[in-house]
């Protein structure tokens, strides 16, 4: 098994009205006549086989992220339609969006922070071919593919994520039980917000009295039974303690 990674470029928004809320129309591969940082190109006609055979079989091919096909949780998409054009291979698909990993992987396309796709696949037929410039490379003639996956790095610079449909609410994206669980969430994280606060409180505190003791010219007085400092890290540490557990 081979994987060829190849960079993207982004259209988000709804401005796409073919597609509903979490499709995406992408080109995991190219028949641009430029060697990869491989050496390949692909030729057209190197993926017709493979479609042909899992439409006849109705075989669902997966989107993954990070080739990950040992975790359910990371396959996070799957394609509706696929087929072949001048451009390349390109595959219609959708987000798993009820899944909060999908979800997050969803937003992350839409907001370019993930740009780049990848496949898995076999070399079922390939050869050396001389390009039109003089350039030798290896060409892919028949490839049988596994999966198709987003990824943070690539290898050819003309893949592209063509469009991608946008929720009219980031919250929307997750889960149906969304409203029960955000509310849960807000809950945690006021009981964080508080805690971090007595952590400020409880340091400023003890900066204020460091800096009384050096304008008085001597230190800061003990608390019964210990010193400043250990009182100061026995505060901090209950108080991180509360962070921890409200989050």
């Amino acid at each position: 098994m081979k994987f060829k990674s190849l960079p993207v470029k982004f259209k988000t928004g709804a401005t796409d009205e073919s597609l509903a809320e979490g499709e995406f129309l992408v080109y995991p591969s190219t028949f641009t006549r430029t060697p990869d940082a491989y050496g390949d190109v692909v030729a057209k006609g190197a993926f017709a086989d493979g479609i042909a055979h899992r439409k006849e079989q109705g075989i669902v091919l997966s989107g993954l992220y990070g080739h990950r096909m040992d975790d359910p949780h990371l396959n996070i998409a799957a394609a509706i339609d696929e087929g072949e054009d001048e451009h390349g291979w390109w595959v219609k698909g959708a987000f798993d969006l009820d899944d909060t990993t999908a979800a997050k992987v969803y937003r992350l396309v839409k907001s370019g922070r993930i740009r780049e796709l990848s496949f898995a696949y076999d070399t079922l037929d390939e050869g050396q071919v001389v390009l039109d410039d003089g350039t030798k490379a290896n060409e892919l003639r028949d490839l049988d593919v596994f999966e198709f996956s987003f990824v943070p790095i690539g290898a050819n610079r003309d893949t592209s994520v063509v469009a991608v449909k946008s929720a009219a609410e980031v919250l929307a994206e997750g889960m149906k039980a969304g409203r029960v669980l955000a509310q849960k969430h807000i809950d945690s994280l006021r009981s964080a917000q508080g805690a971090i606060g007595a952590v400020i409180a409880a340091a400023e505190s003890q900066d204020d009295q460091g800096k009384a003791a050096e304008d008085g010219g001597g230190k800061a007085e003990d608390p019964p039974g210990g010193k400043a400092e250990d009182s100061h890290r026995s505060s901090s540490a209950k108080h991180l303690g509360l962070i921890a557990a409200a989050i």
